[in-house]
């Protein structure tokens, strides 16, 4: 499904570039979740947008190849990315209310998914929100953060790609959305044959979603292994630290 052989992403400046990334290598199949763990500024929100030329040009430069279904993402022509970003990779950011535009009302956002209101009004339901009929009438910034990120994970299934990244998912969320978080996840993936990317803070929210788990780290990504292994692999300071890590960022988004 997805190849990524990325030689290096490098911030651009006047006087030299520097590389933010470095030898990333890895694949994901279908009907897997794969998780990206790594602290605030270790670089996964640049590793994710530069998956799928998501990052300004002007700005980066990144260098290699990211393959998908045997396509080259980063020599795409823009109306193959268009259809491919339109259909079959979907991103959820964790600057969830900015990811809309303040000037469309949310049944835009609704109709474009081109689904049946009625299936729509289910999601809305299982993740806490307010009915369709509300919703459609409201502007993204009538929301709070945490309702804008939920609607987001809702239009993200809605389109059914075949693979959806997920940019910290449970950062702008308390523990009960995070398990609903957790079921829909992994319906999607069962039942759809699809695959999810998550980059996290939240050791234990990768433990529970993710088939692999990789740690992002002074610009390097380390192997994918399976949650038991990956545990096994870390010492008891580096698990501590994470749990840390994340239960800072969390206190500062409450």
């Amino acid at each position: 499904m997805l190849k990524v052989d990325l030689n290096s992403v490098s911030a651009l400046s006047n006087t030299s570039n520097k590389n933010i990334l470095q030898s990333l290598n890895f694949e994901i199949e279908k009907g897997k979740v794969y998780s990206i763990l790594g602290k605030n500024g270790s670089g996964k929100s640049t590793l994710i947008k530069s998956l799928s030329a998501l990052l300004p040009t002007n700005q980066y430069e990144v260098m290699g190849k990211v393959l998908f279904d045997g396509l080259d993402l980063l020599s795409a022509t823009d109306e193959k990315f268009r259809e491919i970003r339109r259909s079959k990779i979907r991103y959820v950011f964790q600057d969830a209310v900015n990811s809309f535009d303040p000037l469309k009302k949310l049944k835009y956002y609704f109709d474009l998914t081109d689904v049946n209101p009625i299936k729509i009004e289910g999601q809305l339901l299982f993740f806490l929100l307010p009915t369709y009929k509300e919703l459609s009438k409201l502007h993204s910034y009538e929301l709070s953060g945490g309702m804008a990120q939920r609607l987001l994970i809702v239009l993200a299934l809605l389109a059914n790609p075949d693979l959806l990244i997920l940019d910290e998912p449970t950062s702008g969320v308390d523990y009960a959305v995070t398990n609903l978080v957790l079921i829909k996840i992994s319906e999607f993936v069962k039942e759809n044959d699809k695959s999810i990317l998550i980059v996290t803070q939240d050791l234990n929210f990768a433990i529970k979603s993710s088939n692999y788990i990789a740690y992002l780290s002074n610009g390097t990504l380390s192997s994918f292994l399976k949650p038991d292994d990956f545990i096994k692999s870390k010492s008891d300071e580096e698990i501590n630290n994470f749990i840390q890590s994340f239960s800072e960022i969390s206190n500062a988004s409450a």
